[in-house]
């Protein structure tokens, strides 16, 4: 079966009691044993749940992975990974990584005793500099957030490899719509799957997909035991979302380059960060890696007060944190993403004061050209 077929079959045959072709809610938080004999594949919702299941085989197809582990947000997905680590251990992280991701790294890995340097994801020859004696897992990220970069994947892959690193790779901004990483190299992907996996800003959730059966069993244990489990309901609307993935993507895409090209030619538009225009320095990169250009976009205006007035201007992109849903949203990255980053943090990692962050929706294209046109205008 193809991407789109397996979002909407895999792990989810009609119902067999009552032959529903859409799974039931299984709000239950305990299943019944039929002696003691004989232990159930599902017991408890802290460690399982029919809807929690059919959700993980679904994803992990999609990524064309063996084993997905489903948690409650994005954020404890990348913790369980994280626990891969124990005190002494270090961690190599892209410098442009997603502000959530630093934050932990930050303010939390520290206090456990684990070390954090910094490479650039471009140049995967900069691992080399990065890496201390404890070095034993990397994490980045492409298109990154928020200045739409798009690194090599198979490179920094092969490259962190070499140095025996474990690499972690965040798909959130792309999907598995529009690339793999597994097949890329990455021994771990993971998802925010409130974005584009559930794709209606109506549900918070995580994933982690792997090939290795050893973080596999690693990732299902910590969930077991922190209890970091998206609910029956949660699970079920990921479920719903996923379905129509293939064709959101496809309008994602399609929206975001009309807009980008249009802002790109736009006088009060400063520059434009989309890896579908010709002139995006990883535009080649981008068009041998992913399968469409994707739905996430930065622009940069001439001042802070024209990019405040332009965010606070929109009617049909709303101002608001996140991503990958059904509707547009515009983003000020230094109050929302990356508040956590200082200013210079910020401007080392290419995000200006002065730069606001689109996530494009489904929308009318011709109602999101109009939008920006008028706040523009200003």
């Amino acid at each position: 079966m193809r991407f789109a077929t397996r979002a909407i079959r895999v792990a989810q045959d009609p119902e067999s009691c009552f032959g529903s072709v859409i799974p039931p809610l299984y709000q239950s938080t305990t299943f019944a044993w039929q002696d003691l004999d004989t232990i159930p594949s599902i017991d408890y919702t802290r460690c399982q749940n029919p809807n929690r299941k059919m959700l993980e085989a679904v994803i992990a197809s999609l990524e064309g992975g063996q084993h997905c582990c489903i948690f409650s947000s994005g954020m404890a997905a990348i913790g369980a990974v994280f626990a891969l680590m124990k005190q002494g251990d270090g961690l190599v992280m892209a410098n442009d990584i997603y502000g959530g991701t630093f934050r932990m790294a930050e303010q939390h890995l520290v206090r456990q005793g684990i070390e954090t340097t910094f490479f650039d994801a471009h140049n995967p020859e900069t691992i080399a500099d990065a890496l201390r004696p404890n070095s034993k897992l990397l994490i980045f990220e492409t298109p990154t957030n928020p200045n739409v970069r798009v690194s090599d994947i198979r490179a920094v892959c092969e490259s962190a490899h070499r140095h025996g690193l474990t690499v972690v790779f965040d798909n959130t901004f792309a999907s598995p719509a529009l690339q793999n990483p597994l097949e890329l190299g990455a021994d771990v992907v993971v998802h925010s799957t409130t974005k584009y996996i559930s794709g209606h800003s109506d549900v918070i959730g995580g994933a982690a997909v792997t090939n290795d059966d050893a973080i596999a069993h690693h990732l299902f244990e910590w969930n077991k035991a922190w209890g970091a489990v998206p609910s029956p309901f949660d699970t079920w609307l990921s479920l719903r979302g996923v379905k129509t993935m293939a064709l959101r993507m496809k309008q994602h895409c399609h929206n975001a380059q009309v807009l980008a090209e249009f802002l790109a030619n736009h006088p009060r538009v400063a520059k434009v960060h989309y890896p579908g225009l010709p002139d995006h320095p990883d535009h080649e990169t981008a068009k041998r890696q992913m399968r469409g250009f994707g739905g996430m976009l930065a622009i940069e205006l001439p001042t802070v007060e024209i990019a405040r007035c332009v965010a606070e201007s929109t009617k049909v992109f709303l101002l608001a944190e996140s991503l990958g849903g059904v509707e547009s949203l515009v983003a000020y990255p230094p109050l929302m993403s990356h508040a956590v980053m200082s200013e210079a943090q910020r401007l080392e990692r290419g995000i200006p004061p002065t730069m606001l962050r689109l996530s494009v929706g489904i929308e009318d294209e011709a109602d999101l050209l109009e939008d920006f046109e008028q706040a523009l205008r200003g």
